[in-house]
């Protein structure tokens, strides 16, 4: 396993699913873990139950990660307890699906501003910590649906596809800072946010995928730390597709 001591991870949606397994890997590899959450305090207060043993190496910081407000007032304070960070994964996500023509508008705008404004909001301040000592990984956790398209997933497909445009664009921009930035894209994990589907659609998105299971986080998690490593350090803007050949 990768050794991330004395390293800073801020990782949004920290506290269940994806987010969670990658917070859970990087406290393994001894990182200090930010995990950020929007207002699931049952949630948070399990992650804290779950990894008491690492009390010393993590924090908890509620956050909406669309309100700029919000993510200024939280990197000031990141400033000011270590004065930069190394390691920066976008992982706050969230659905609301329906056929387009049927969409309503605050659920196209809800998910976009979560999805992609939160990633832009992230994403520049992490950067402008990174660049005081000219290093940084940044992740970004997007989708296959970004290519692929799903019926009533007009509104994820687009902000999963503009975390991709945005990754590939500031790749290029602070690449001469020794900043990478990349996405992980996973196809069907089996984690609460697909806890939606009917047994019908699990069984049928099954057959979808060459591998004929669902992932697990944590398969997900390890992508991230091989991106977040030294290891990696000439890879940025791409797209690792994780999804069982999907």
């Amino acid at each position: 396993m990768e050794n991330f001591a004395q390293k800073v991870v801020v990782i949004s949606g920290a506290t269940r699913g994806i987010g969670k397994a990658i917070a859970e890997s990087f406290l393994k590899a001894e990182a200090y873990v930010v995990g950020i959450y929007a207002g699931n305090t049952a949630a948070a207060r399990q992650f804290e139950l779950d990894y008491s043993r690492f009390s010393s190496q993590f924090e908890l910081v509620q956050c909406d990660v669309s309100v700029a407000d919000e993510v200024q007032q939280l990197f000031t304070k990141l400033e000011l307890k270590f004065d930069s960070i190394d390691i920066l994964i976008n992982n706050a996500g969230i659905r609301r699906d329906s056929v387009l023509a049927l969409m309503a508008s605050e659920d196209w705008n809800r998910v976009i501003d979560i999805n992609l404004s939160g990633t832009y909001l992230m994403c520049k301040q992490a950067v402008l910590l990174m660049m005081k000592k000219r290093y940084g990984r940044i992740i970004n956790i997007t989708s296959p649906v970004a290519h692929l398209g799903f019926v009533g997933q007009a509104n994820y497909a687009a902000s999963k596809a503009g975390q991709i445009a945005l990754t590939k664009t500031l790749a290029k921009e602070i690449a001469k800072k020794k900043i990478t930035v990349n996405c992980v894209s996973p196809g069907f994990i089996a984690t609460d946010f697909i806890n939606d589907l009917s047994p019908e659609q699990v069984s049928s998105y099954k057959k979808m995928v060459p591998m004929r299971r669902f992932g697990k986080p944590a398969e997900i998690a390890e992508s991230v730390l091989f991106l977040a490593s030294d290891r990696a350090a000439y890879i940025t803007g791409a797209v690792l597709e994780i999804s069982g050949g999907l």
